[in-house]
């Protein structure tokens, strides 16, 4: 019987998307502090990344630009427009790298992925030209095969 015709006695519920959704936010959060963080470096007072402590205190800070809330080794910190490059730059690769791993988990195991598609490792394995030259005399035994007493 294939597996796609048994049933899954576990439903689905709400902790995986809600687990999923808190991921999410906090890529997002790591990001915004991790742009943060560039944009100290930019101006010369090194990677500083903040307590965890401060995690989330500092959001509101650093959404209304003030590049050293919750830092105290920051002497001068970055200006709102580079923070906002950097965070903005930041918060666009967190994004692709997540686009990029929904779209690998759909491929491999979403609804339409393909069912039954050898990989191109194993087709090779199966079918190329190493097997074939491998298994010629039981493939063209008249053309490879050792010869019993003459050709046939």
């Amino acid at each position: 019987m294939q597996r796609t015709r048994r049933t899954t006695p576990y439903p689905f519920t709400w902790e995986i998307p809600v687990g999923i959704v808190f991921a999410v936010l906090l890529a997002l959060v790591l990001g915004l502090q991790a742009g943060r963080s560039l944009a100290n470096l930019v101006v010369g007072n090194g990677w500083v990344f903040v307590d965890r402590l401060a995690l989330f205190t500092t959001l509101a800070p650093i959404v209304s630009g003030q590049a050293g809330a919750g830092l105290p080794a920051v002497g001068h910190p970055a200006t709102p427009g580079l923070l906002w490059a950097c965070v903005g730059v930041v918060e666009l690769l967190v994004v692709l790298v997540m686009t990029w791993a929904v779209k690998s988990g759909l491929d491999r195991w979403g609804p339409a992925r393909l069912r039954g598609m050898a990989t191109a490792t194993e087709a090779e394995a199966l079918l190329g030209r190493t097997r074939l030259r491998r298994h010629a005399k039981v493939i063209r035994p008249d053309l490879y095969g050792a010869p019993r007493g003459g050709r046939r």
